[in-house]
């Protein structure tokens, strides 16, 4: 077990193609057994294969409104050792193989992963030259950490500016292969000709990270709640990127002409991701419990006054806010308007169900959110072409007896950023935050409303005269 570990999470043991193929195919096996198992055992459906293998399709919300809402987070977690194995496994095994082990960071790319796992599990092995070069006892130069730095800056921007401004590409070439050849970059030229310590070399990943997102910030191309979003997953990806960087100025005979090919592969694939990508719809669904009959509660969901100033950060933070509610004309064809923070959502009435369910599509919605900016306005493209698009929602109400009623509102979206796995965490948390908000204040309200019913009902019983 120990040797197992030292090839899953190590960097030193060399990796032959039945070892890889060994560990893709036993790991993959294992992992869909755990996911499968737990997401039956919360919410009664099976994870199928197909889907386990698909990146569109495990991405799908398939078990949404019976799944706990840390079963995201579990999912991500879970993920994270089974990335850094497949990643440092891939670059060791190209390597291995008599390939550049720069090819390895494609192990992340969708779907060319599996063709890439699957050519170098059959590729025979090569004998490869293994070097070993010193530690540096001294400080490295400042020349030495500041073109370490430039590099993987330039990597960065340059990918940042094909995929996102010239494919209009937030995916996983931008968020996950991006930030791994930032770290490889930066990480082998700084620990060539001379190897540096792990610890710098981190250092170097973080300067770059840090350095990229501040260019994005004052270029006015990002703001900071986006910025801060992505944080958790491009700066570890870095990281990683680094410590393999580091291997293979240290280990291999990897040369500058095999990063640079790497590098200007970057636009190509943010290319093909773009021609392949698919947006599977999501639902979100949040329940209260209001201590009001339907009847009373439908008069509320229709429309309903302002609600009181956000107290939340999250709110406060800019994210878009609901603020009213109003409606015009009434049953199926009529225009119900929520007004946010941000502007209004305009939705058409398709299903008027009274007093059971209340069903609109979205024809038009303002900004998710308004960006934290040193700049008077800041446009990104994933808020101008709306990578979160609302495509319908609906209020359900269920006569719970005893005059309580269980209102649930659900919302229908499509989201265009990849890994959809991670970045869904935030758009299923901003959109329960903003349906509980909604429903919180008709819960309020309905329930003042049968209060003040029910004490008019026993005003009058009191002052009725006894016979």
């Amino acid at each position: 077990m120990r040797r197992w570990a030292d090839i899953w999470f190590g960097l030193r043991e060399p990796v032959d193609r039945l070892t890889y193929a060994v560990s893709g195919v036993g790991l993959a096996v294992f992992k869909y057994a755990v996911e499968a198992g737990v997401i039956k055992a919360t919410t009664g459906q099976w994870l199928t294969p197909v889907e386990f293998v698909s990146p569109s399709l495990s991405a799908r919300e398939f078990f949404a409104e019976s799944a706990p809402e840390w079963l995201g987070l579990f999912l991500v977690l879970w993920t994270v050792p089974f990335v850094w194995i497949a990643l440092s496994m891939s670059v060791r095994r190209a390597y291995s193989a008599g390939s550049s082990p720069w090819l390895g960071a494609l192990v992340l790319v969708p779907p060319v992963n599996l063709v890439v796992m699957a050519c170098l599990a059959i590729a025979p092995d090569k004998p490869a030259l293994s070097v070993e070069r010193a530690a540096a006892t001294a400080k490295a130069p400042r020349r030495v950490a500041l073109t370490a730095v430039g590099c993987g800056l330039a990597v960065g921007i340059m990918a940042i500016l094909v995929g996102i401004y010239g494919f209009g590409e937030y995916g996983v070439v931008v968020f996950l292969v991006t930030p791994v050849m930032m770290g490889m970059v930066s990480g082998f030229v700084y620990n060539q000709p001379v190897v540096r310590s792990t610890g710098a070399t981190v250092n170097i990943a973080v300067l770059v990270t840090l350095l990229a997102a501040g260019v994005l910030l004052l270029l006015a191309f990002e703001g900071m709640i986006c910025l801060i979003m992505a944080a958790p997953i491009v700066l570890p990806m870095t990281i990683v990127g680094a410590i393999l960087g580091k291997w293979m100025a240290e280990c291999t005979t990897a040369g500058s002409g095999q990063m640079v090919g790497m590098i200007l592969a970057v636009p190509f694939l943010c290319g093909a991701e773009a021609l392949t990508r698919q947006i599977p719809e999501r639902v979100v669904l949040t329940t209260v419990e209001v201590a009001a009959p339907p009847e009373v509660v439908w008069k509320r969901i229709v429309e309903f006054p302002d609600l009181p100033a956000p107290t939340d950060w999250f709110f406060r933070c800019g994210i878009a806010c609901p603020m009213r509610a109003r409606i015009e004309g009434s049953g199926v064809g009529a225009v119900r308007h929520c007004e946010f923070s941000t502007g209004d959502f305009v939705e058409p009435i398709t299903v008027w169900e009274e007093p059971v369910r209340l069903a609109f599509d979205v024809v038009d919605q303002p900004d998710p959110m308004v960006e934290l900016t040193p700049w008077r306005h800041v446009h990104p493209p994933h808020l101008e072409d709306r990578s979160l698009e609302s495509q319908r929602g609906e209020f359900r109400l269920v006569d719970l007896g005893g005059g309580r009623t269980r209102l649930e509102g659900r919302t229908w979206y499509t989201f265009d950023m990849h890994p959809q796995i991670y970045w869904t965490l935030w758009s299923d948390f901003s959109i329960h935050r903003i349906h509980r908000r909604v429903l919180d204040h008709i819960r309020t309200l309905a329930e003042a409303d049968a209060a003040g019913a029910a004490g008019g009902i026993e005003a009058a019983v009191a002052g009725t005269p006894n016979p």
